[in-house]
């Protein structure tokens, strides 16, 4: 446990947040269950996710639901800070899930989640195009169809 709270604080270590920034977050699952495997939890997730948009706290341009982990490229939008934002989105996603689930998982995420801020230099369109091929390499999917939670939000001037 202790750690876990030490592997903890150090992600946090330099974490800045600033408004318009994009920043690539993974999040996992509790003790990496793959709880979205199951195809209503992991549509409670992307709700969760695109609530923080319809609150303008975020704006999303992808993200991938993966059974035991989710990435999510987004821009900090109005939310105090990344932590707030995370926080937000996993603990409405955990009461999704917990509705859903009967018995309700008690833990439904990892303490903490990793972040990086993308640089001016880096392409967001290739960081995307990356995040959803994620089903592809992880062989849950032939093509990337055919599978069902991921978004990349066409057409954005700023990726």
């Amino acid at each position: 446990m202790l750690c876990a709270m030490r592997q903890q604080s150090h992600l946090r270590l330099g974490r800045h947040s600033a408004s318009g920034q994009q920043y690539l977050i993974t999040a996992v699952t509790h003790q990496r269950r793959p709880f979205m495997a199951d195809f209503a939890i992991a549509r409670q997730v992307i709700e969760a996710m695109r609530h923080a948009d319809a609150r303008g706290d975020a704006c999303t341009f992808a993200f991938v639901v993966m059974p035991d982990h989710i990435h999510w490229l987004v821009s900090l939008e109005n939310a105090q800070s990344l932590a707030v934002l995370v926080g937000t989105m996993k603990s409405r996603a955990a009461r999704l899930v917990n509705a859903h689930c009967a018995p309700a998982h008690r833990f439904v995420w990892q303490p903490g989640f990793h972040d990086r801020a993308l640089r001016r230099h880096e392409n967001a369109h290739a960081i995307a195009d990356y995040i959803v091929a994620n089903p592809l390499r992880a062989g849950l999917a032939a093509e990337i169809g055919d599978y069902p939670h991921w978004d990349i939000c066409p057409g954005d001037a700023s990726l």
